[in-house]
């Protein structure tokens, strides 16, 4: 068609950035931080972000760089969700849960060139420094988080060297005149966040621009987030960068309430006095909230809207969770679709259902949301598997809020966005209704506590102690955490060793919550082509009951 023109008027590259302008002029005087006795409004969070833009950029951070965190959810890691793109870096938030290891190795991949530090983690960074210092990598520097309510008592009793940086003291050097480097292309990277892939083959996703802001929008409207709402969280930031909710509580210009260590105790405190009206967790969470002590429940205010991800909750915990006055919303996505990819849509007549048909509903992983397509496909032909409840096949994905691809593995984003779709590598159904379920992991992945357990991983450090011949792990139901992995061990004639043994010898190699917490021992069932059959394993530990 004649007569248009693409131009700045017309098209800006898209970018959660401006969640945040817009927020500290229409709800400037609002809150938008509530952590303990510290409280910042929206003009606040604005100047502090751009004061702290500034300053990474006198430190020599330049566009593309990267830039780490390991920290809880506290206002500094909120604010980082900003101020790193605002410079025009890329943000990689760590896993507050990893060792010195883990932590050691993401660094080096990532190439970061600052590491923020939360105080109660600074043992862990220094261990990840040191081991880093072994190797030829340039060394991150290193900026201490303070505690928010009392900074300078922090500082006495934390061992700082004379490199290390305070984050109030470098927020200081910053400026708020400071011009925010905007991407230049919305495809450009705003973070990077690893999944739990295995130590040396770590999986960097990186997300855009574009994909952050679609996916921040999407996810407030799935969540029925309207204007000003209060968003307690629970959801590690760390977590693809908190299901995208830091950029999207922005977008509507809502308070985040902050928790440093989430507890039962915490979480009714927090709804009780801050009048919550929204949050999110994985099925852990929701096992917190039930199963809390009568001296800490408290009346809600109003209804709590909750979603929550991983691994289906079971029935009594919607049930009890309903009668408690929180309203349940059922996610399913992956690291690679920015958190929330589907979600479990309820239609008003499924009220009328008995109780354990609705909960059978609310198990399924649901529809698609707004910003990408899924379907469930036979992996090699591509054809869409018939919506029966019964056909197997594999979930994809395609759309705006699919990553960019693996940080410097081409190879593995070949494959995971083979054919025009991202292969999740899960199994699913296709119900009459169009409702997904997912059936299996292909990937045998354990979700525990709503964090992702390779069960190679797992299976690599078992294979690797004396005594043991075969070795296989699953998940096995935790009314706690969702999950914990069991292990099925064969061991090697002549040897001998007990359970206990065992999963002491895995927590020396691993993060504890990663180390089995089950140890079965007996002979491994086998195909004919001397394949492991999980599927029977699964049926074993999951007729174990739960373990907690």
């Amino acid at each position: 068609m004649e007569g248009l023109l693409k131009c700045s008027a017309n098209y800006v590259p898209l970018s959660p950035i401006s969640f945040l302008e817009r927020s500290a002029i229409v709800y400037g005087d609002r809150i938008s931080v509530i952590y303990g006795t510290v409280k910042y409004t929206w003009r606040e969070t604005l100047e502090r972000c751009l004061k702290l833009a500034s300053a990474l950029t006198q430190l020599g951070i330049s566009r593309g760089d990267v830039v780490a965190t390991l920290s809880p959810n506290v206002p500094a890691m909120y604010e980082l969700h900003f101020g790193v793109p605002m410079a025009g870096a890329v943000l990689c938030t760590l896993n507050s849960r990893h060792d010195s290891v883990m932590v050691s190795i993401l660094l080096r991949h990532s190439e970061a060139k600052i590491i923020f530090v939360d105080y109660q983690l600074l043992e862990v960074a220094r261990g990840a420094l040191s081991l880093l210092s072994q190797t030829k990598t340039k060394l991150p520097r290193m900026v201490l988080i303070s505690e928010s309510e009392k900074p300078s008592e922090t500082m006495n009793n934390s061992t700082t060297t004379s490199s290390d940086l305070e984050y109030e003291n470098l927020l200081a050097m910053g400026k708020t005149e400071f011009e925010i480097r905007r991407p230049k292309d919305e495809f450009d990277p705003i973070s990077v966040n690893y999944t739990s892939g295995t130590t040396s083959n770590p999986k960097g996703v990186v997300y855009s621009h574009r994909g952050s802001y679609l996916n921040s929008l999407a996810t407030v409207m799935l969540h029925g987030m309207g204007a000003m709402p209060v968003y307690l969280w629970t959801v590690p930031m760390f977590h693809c960068n908190g299901w995208c909710l830091t950029w999207g509580v922005a977008a509507q210009g809502g308070t985040n309430v902050c928790l440093r260590s989430v507890t039962p105790k915490g979480i009714y405190d927090s709804i009780a006095l801050h009048k919550v009206t929204h949050m999110g967790g994985a099925p852990t969470v929701l096992n917190m909230i039930v199963n809390a002590p009568d001296s800490y429940r408290r009346p809600l205010p109003s209804k709590v809207e909750i979603m929550t991800g991983g691994v289906a909750p079971p029935p009594k915990i919607l049930f009890k969770m309903e009668e408690l006055g929180f309203g349940v919303s059922h996610l399913y996505g992956l690291t690679e679709t920015y958190g929330p990819a589907t979600i479990c849509a309820w239609q008003p007549e499924w009220d009328s259902l008995p109780p354990d048909e609705r909960a059978k509903k609310k198990s399924h992983q649901g529809v698609q949301h707004i910003g990408l397509e899924f379907d469930i496909k036979d992996p090699v032909t591509l054809e869409s598997v018939p919506n029966n409840g019964k056909t197997m096949g594999e979930v994809m994905f395609r759309g705006n809020t699919v990553m960019n691809g693996y940080l410097k593995d081409l190879k593995a984003t070949q494959e995971a966005l083979n054919g025009g779709w991202f292969r999740s590598g899960d199994l699913a159904v296709k119900h009459p209704d169009g409702f997904i379920e997912v059936k299996d992991r292909s990937k045998d992945i354990v979700i525990s506590g709503g964090e992702n357990i390779s069960t190679i991983e797992v299976e690599s450090v078992l294979f690797s102690h004396p005594a043991v011949f075969e070795a296989a792990v699953v998940g096995r139901p935790d009314n706690h955490w969702g999950e914990t992995p069991c292990a099925f061990v064969k061991l090697k004639e002549g040897c001998n060793a007990n359970a206990e043994e065992i999963i002491k010898f895995c927590r020396d190699f691993l993060p504890h919550y990663m180390a089995p917490k089950t140890i079965v021992f007996e002979d491994l069932p086998k195909t004919s082509t001397g394949k492991t059959q999980k599927f029977i394993l699964r049926e074993k530990a999951k007729s174990m009951g739960s373990l907690s």
